[in-house]
């Protein structure tokens, strides 16, 4: 176990470096998640004129509501689906499947690597803005459950993430696949709309699917109330739902990953 530790720190290590010499390519992505809230700030400004409250959130809430997603979505960025696809359809991977340690690992640790340096060149400097500037109120009512539940989602995004890359063992092009549904996925995680704004049998199919405990429960939690599909939750009722979810879809993942290597030594490597 100690060496597995040490194995997947210095391949996160040896990430952080490599994309530490590339930090422009994070830095451009600043100006994308304030303009993108501040076009969120102009819209709900023009929603609750005349109102107090819109589906039980204000608008402070609601700023906060959308500041914490751009906060998560810096934090869970992944883009695991596109390096294992393109492992596969380039045929490197065989390099991966002669490994002892399995891929999933591998990638797992790079983006503990990439993602550690986003907390420096990304999260910290938008938090500052977010707060400074347009004087969000970024406090989370429980930190202690909020961290939890952010790091459930970091990797919830992950495996999710992943199991799509897997489809590439299967799919000839899985690029059409991966496009469409990481907008669904998007939808449905609450990046664009919270979920409680959808009609009540959208949110109860939405509520059995992972792709809230991405974005949508872990801004709740940070908010202090959880609400969906007419069940209201407490904070550590949510977060224990999000865990429970996250040990399915890993085993989820794990089955699928055996079930692509079986594929891929099948076809003769």
């Amino acid at each position: 176990m100690n060496k597995q530790w040490a194995i997947i720190r210095a391949i996160g290590f040896v990430t952080y470096k490599e994309w530490a010499a590339f930090r422009s390519h994070m830095l451009a992505s600043l100006f994308v998640g304030p303009v993108l809230f501040l076009v969120q700030v102009f819209i709900w400004q023009a929603m609750f004129v005349g109102k107090e409250t819109i589906n039980g959130l204000t608008f402070e809430q609601m700023l906060t509501y959308y500041g914490v997603v751009t906060l998560i979505h810096y934090i869970t960025f992944d883009f695991a689906d596109w390096n294992l696809q393109m492992l596969v359809r380039s045929g490197k991977f065989v390099t991966f499947a002669l490994r002892p340690l399995p891929h999933w690992v591998f990638a797992l640790a790079q983006k503990l690597g990439h993602r550690t340096l986003a907390l420096g060149f990304e999260v910290l400097p938008v938090l500052l803005l977010f707060v400074l500037l347009f004087q969000v109120q970024l406090v989370p009512v429980a930190p202690g459950w909020a961290v939890v539940s952010i790091l459930l989602s970091f990797l919830m995004s992950f495996m999710i993430n992943y199991c799509v890359g897997l489809t590439a063992f299967w799919l000839v092009r899985a690029e059409g696949v991966r496009r469409v549904f990481l907008l669904l996925k998007d939808v449905s995680a609450g990046v664009f709309l919270p979920l409680s704004f959808f009609p009540e049998v959208v949110q109860k199919i939405l509520f059995f699917l992972p792709f809230q405990f991405i974005t949508y429960l872990p801004t709740r939690v940070f908010i202090g109330d959880y609400e969906l599909a007419g069940i209201r939750l407490s904070i550590a009722e949510a977060v224990g739902l999000q865990a429970l979810a996250v040990a399915v879809t890993a085993a989820l993942m794990l089955l699928m990953y055996r079930a692509a290597l079986k594929r891929f030594t099948g076809v003769g490597v």
